[in-house]
Parts: C-alpha cells; sequence; structure tokens
C-alpha cells in the first residue's frame, strides 16, 4: 500500500525555484522524494535505514563528482 505522505519540504537553499526535490516522512519512518516541478507524480519512498544509508554517503562525499 502506498504511504500517505504530508508536509512535503524542500531544502531552503534552493530559493523559489521550482527544480529540485522535495522530501516528506510517513508515520512509519518512510521518506518519499518527489521531483517538486511535479508534485502530483511519482514518488520514490525509502525506509529509514535506506535514508540514514543516503545521508550518511552524502555527509561522508561518498557522492562527489
Amino acid at each position: 500500500m502506498p504511504h500517505r505522505f504530508t508536509n512535503w519540504r524542500k531544502s531552503t537553499r534552493s530559493g523559489s525555484a521550482d527544480n529540485c526535490v522535495e522530501i516528506a516522512v510517513a508515520e512509519d519512518g518512510v521518506v518519499g522524494v518527489r521531483d517538486s516541478k511535479n508534485p502530483t507524480g511519482p514518488v520514490l519512498e525509502f525506509t529509514p535505514a535506506e535514508w540514514a544509508a543516503f545521508t550518511g554517503g552524502v555527509r561522508d562525499g561518498e557522492f562527489d563528482l
């Protein structure tokens, strides 16, 4: 069953442009990620463990190009 996400938010560094990702957290901790240009489009869902691994990787520089 798809999760119900409310309170979508994006980084304050994004400014007023609608060309970024937004995230929301469901009651069970699942994190939803969507494209701000298409708020009714598909949502990627990540378990709390997956999201923690991703954000940890970002902090540790694993994805630097």
